[in-house]
């Protein structure tokens, strides 16, 4: 398909260039805004799904979070839209396949995605009146950044505390041991520049922000002088022009900002920092140490420089054969290499870090003896020209894939051209990475090539930062203990006047957050506007060797699963199944050791992995079925060797390399703990919903609390060689039962590769092969439960379950609507607005059959549990507008109909029909979806979301173990 180019220029605009990126099937066009200087990069496309995106550049030089601050103020109302909260509004009003907003370090950016031009013109007029003629009402910052109230808000005799949902998004951002060690490490690489600072806000520094300093960095920032423009679609651009100009341009003059784009000042020595993180009393500090070195690069924007720097972190990072990951993953230093591992190019100057964590604070010299060493080693033995062909095959192989599973694939390519483009290079080169990869190839025949730039960019670079993150079991309780001292000292100093102040403040922000607003104002779509069924890619079957194809636009590339039903496992096999699924693409293959089997993935494949699946019927949930999916990708001239990769993976797989199985253990849960401080909502979910079925058992017992619990205690018990010896041998069988099971293919690729690819399936599997039945059962499951999991956190995560319904149930369309209508209608407001909490909501998993409250970094327990109940009562308890019911019918056919990537849409069609959610399921769930009633909703909340049946779980900090236990909660420890 070729990208849509129109050659009109609107008068408002002079364009600059043209060029065209083959590879990746679209026309860069750039232009300027000739009275303000504007710039605005169109990317121009054969696709339906329109990109908006808008870049200030934001050069925060302190750590109160005021651009964060501003990014969410500033879609809180505006001169058009004079409402409470428009974003939001908009959210619901709207058939976008995105919607957010962005604070970089040093830009901020307001972008969104829709299929519907309706859609996106509404969005539009909303995203740039909000960025450019925002309100800034002093309520919304007191809401938003951060606000002094008492307790009881109209109780001046109750303690002062700090609230706002910045404050405690940063908290709970905060909390997180692997987030501090980036924002120490960048204080000292960037000592003088806006790196130097969190621009997101540490909550300390928060509460230091002002109004005033508000505004002043919105009048000095957000001016188009200051803009950058992105689209990506197949809108043409002149069109967006007449947006821009009639919507916002054509009321503003050309404005010089003085902004500080400015290099850091270089260091001529290294620097050593050490500094504490906080840990739970009592919970022991020993192996709790993350040290990690980072040296200052080059330019990031020149391609050049980045390329190279891409290509030092591949050689040394990319994988276990890699000399520095290895290294890392092998010593004694740590239990793990840092998650910090690898290059960071998105900064004006690039930064490469690595390092460990489960280590000792004293271990800092070894680590960098270490990284020396084998730098060094590097150095003189120098590096193949296989293995730095195979690095170029994966740079060429990323931009080639086209993307869009998780984030619209317009927008990915425009979060990679905004750097340069913020930071003055030229965004075009690194879109178009063709001409530098051959450059590169001509390079790498030098021997000395690689091992000069591992000289000169490390070993030789003074600019070099050791820091040392220790645990420290104080000093939460310190830092909590200075916050109350100050506010204590705060409220003896308040005078009458201030106190009045404070409490008319809260109660008129309380007023503006029931006031109901005049929404009308708002364009929107209805269910007139949404779109028939949406077409699914039809695979073709192949009986000969049981192959699904399906012919998709790839971009060059070619995609493979081997589907597997799961045999009977025990359950203790089937609790090994996430360390299987993990280890198969990083253990040794045949006569391949894990090292070479890394090389041989990384010059054959874009990666190869595995996964297990498992859902139950369609019409009910305790009837689970499960498959272990096999799956890997590659450019379609290594299809053969995907095959063959796949194949030897299969049936030969390794687990005897029991050092090697011992350090993927420890990695896997060093990265499994990190995840509980940005992933609690998700895991108190879990935990609520264990109960409800098999499905939500598994999920709990496998990735949840339970099984990051477990991958605790079995890294420990690996310590004795007798139960790592047990563990690879129950790996092996594992393997072999799975080995021995029917399986079925799935295969997609562009239209002339698929003949090919099936020829080398079928040479590839000589042995006859069918669809396999499985073997396994999952005994029905049924319990309630009530927990409280107390871990190392700032803030909460509540979540409360109710069992509810299969996906072809009649009420799960209206269970699955109501969702949207509670967060929409009250659980926003209560616990976002009123409690402060990052975010709240509920929502129906058809697949496990329950529904779930949630709150995400949350200051409040027991009031946001209420609040889940409250919410229920004002459903029953009040009439309510067609409208709200509209709002939240419109969000589920979003999600129904969210894009994928050609691949991605491929895969879902075939998983979908392997589980039984066919076509017809489809449409007729999507029938019932358009056709809900407010009667239904209140129908099934009486039903099926009764009080007493409900479930609770809250991720919490060891200091509310009081509050959880007079909850009647069961204290878990993590």
């Amino acid at each position: 398909m070729a990208a849509v180019i129109d050659n009109a220029t609107h008068p408002a605009f002079e364009k600059l260039r043209s060029h065209r990126i083959d590879t990746l099937n679209l026309e860069v066009e750039e232009y300027r805004h000739k009275k303000t200087g504007a710039r605005h990069l169109h990317l121009a496309a054969d696709n339906d799904e329109n990109v908006f995106f808008v870049a200030l550049r934001t050069f925060p030089m302190d750590s109160t979070g005021v651009a964060h601050i501003l990014e969410h103020t500033a879609l809180c109302g505006s001169e058009r839209y004079p409402v409470r909260d428009p974003f939001f509004m908009m959210i619901r009003r709207s058939l976008n396949t995105f919607m957010n907003a962005f604070t970089s370090s040093d830009w901020t950016a307001y972008p969104f995605a829709s299929m519907n031009r309706k859609d996106f013109d509404n969005l539009l007029s909303v995203y740039l009146d909000c960025v450019f003629f925002s309100k800034l009402d002093p309520l919304d910052f007191a809401q938003e950044g951060h606000r002094l109230e008492f307790d009881k808000p109209e109780d001046p005799s109750t303690d002062l505390v700090y609230r706002g949902v910045v404050y405690n998004e940063m908290k709970g951002a905060m909390s997180s041991p692997t987030s501090q060690l980036w924002q120490n490490l960048s204080s000292h690489l960037f000592p003088t520049t806006t790196y130097h600072y969190n621009s997101g806000g540490e909550p300390d520094h928060i509460v230091d922000l002002s109004y005033d300093d508000l505004q002043q960095f919105y009048r000095h920032h957000y001016h188009p002088s200051n803009a950058i423009f992105a689209t990506y679609g197949d809108i043409p651009a002149h069109e967006h022009h007449e947006k821009f100009e009639q919507l916002a341009l054509k009321r503003f003059d050309r404005l010089d900002i003085d902004l500080p784009v400015r290099d850091e000042k270089r260091m001529f020595a290294p620097v050593r920092v050490e500094q504490g993180y906080a840990v739970n009393e009592g919970e022991g500090t020993d192996n709790k140490t993350h040290i990690v070195v980072g040296w200052l690069l080059g330019h990031s924007f020149d391609l050049q420089e980045n390329l190279e720097g891409q290509l030092l972190s591949a050689v040394l990072l990319e994988n276990s054969a890699s000399p520095l990951m290895r290294a890392l993953e092998t010593t004694d230093l740590g239990h793990a290499p840092s998650p910090m591992c690898g290059l960071e190019d998105s900064n004006r100057e690039m930064t490469f870090v690595c390092g460990i964590e489960g280590s000792e604070p004293e271990k800092h010299k070894d680590l960098e003896g270490l990284l020396e060493s084998t730098l060094l080693k590097v150095v003189e033995e120098g590096v193949s020209e296989e293995r730095l062909e195979a690095i170029l095959h994966q740079l060429e192989l990323h931009q080639r894939e086209i993307a869009g599973d998780q984030f619209p694939y317009g927008l990915q390519l425009i979060m990679s051209a905004i750097a340069p483009m913020v930071h003055g290079g030229d965004p075009v080169e690194l879109l178009d990475l063709e001409p530098v990869l051959a450059t590169l190839r001509e390079k790498i025949r030098d021997p000395q090539y690689v091992p000069d730039l591992i000289r000169r960019k490390l070993l030789e670079n003074p600019h070099r930062v050791t820091l040392t993150l220790r645990p420290d079991e104080k000093l939460e309780s310190r830092r909590q203990e200075a916050i109350r001292e100050a506010l204590a000292r705060r409220k003896a100093e308040l005078t009458d006047d201030e106190v009045r102040m404070i409490v008319d403040r809260a109660k008129a922000l309380e007023e503006r957050q029931m006031h109901k607003d005049d929404d009308s104002i708002l364009p929107k779509v209805d269910l007139s506007d949404v779109p028939l069924q949406m077409p699914e890619p039809e695979g073709r079957y192949d009986g000969d060797i049981s192959a699904t194809v399906y012919a998709r636009g790839t971009n060059g590339l070619v995609y493979e699963q081997i589907v597997v039903p799961v045999p009977a496992l025990t359950e203790e096999e089937l609790l090994l199944v996430p360390y299987y699924t993990t280890l198969i693409s990083e253990v040794g293959c045949g006569d391949l050791d894990y090292l070479q089997m890394q090389d041989r993935i990384s010059a054959e494949s874009g990666g190869i992995g595995a996964a297990f699946s498992a859902k139950g019927r369609i019409d009910d949930v305790q009837a689970l079925s499960g498959y272990i999916i096999f799956n890997g990708k590659a450019l379609a001239r290594n299809r053969s060797e995907l095959t063959r990769l796949l194949r030897d993976v299969y049936t030969s797989a390794r687990f005897d390399e029991k050092e090697r199985i011992r350090e993927i253990i420890a990695q896997i849960r060093a990265r499994r703990e990190q995840a509980v401080t940005g992933s609690g909502h998700a895991l108190a979910m879990g935990a609520a919903s264990q109960g409800m079925s098999p499905g939500a058992w598994l999920s709990f017992r496998l990735g949840g609390l339970a099984g990051i619990r477990g991958t605790k205690q079995l890294d420990l018990a690996l310590k004795d060689p007798e139960e790592l010896t047990a563990l690879c041998d129950k790996l092996s069988a594992l393997h072999e039962k799975i080995g021995k099971q029917g399986r079925e293919f799935l295969v997609i690729g562009e239209e002339d590769q698929l003949p090919a690819m099936v020829d080398d399936l079928k040479s590839c599997w000589r042995e006859a092969s069918e669809a396999g039945v499985s073997g396994w059962k999952m005994e029905p499951v049924s319990y309630t439960t009530r927990e409280a999991w107390l871990t190392s956190t700032q803030v909460n995560f509540c979540s409360r379950a109710y069992s509810t319904v299969a996906v072809d149930h009649p009420d799960a369309a209206a269970l699955t609507v109501l969702g949207g209508f509670l967060r929409n209608g009250y659980l926003h407001r209560a616990i976002r607005e009123k409690g402060g909490a990052y975010g709240g909501g509920a929502g129906q998993d058809s697949v496990n059959g329950t529904f779930r409250f949630f709150s995400y970094r949350d200051p409040r327990l027991e009031e946001t549990l209420d609040d889940f109940d409250a919410a229920l009562a004002w459903l029953q308890d009040n009439d309510h507008d067609y409208q709200e019911l509209e709002e939240s019918i419109l969000g589920v056919i979003g999600q129904l109909d969210r894009p994928r990537s050609p691949a991605g849409a491929a895969r879902h069609a075939f998983h979908n029909k392997l589980f039984g959610r066919t076509p017809e399921q489809r449409a007729r769930f999507r029938e019932r979806v358009l056709s809900v009633t407010l009667d239904d909703l209140k129908r099934v909340a009486r039903t099926w979301l009764v009080p007493e049946k409900a479930s609770t779980a809250v991720v919490t900090s060891p200091e509310n173990r009081d509050r959880a236990e007079k909850l009647g909660l069961a204290i878990q420890e993590l």
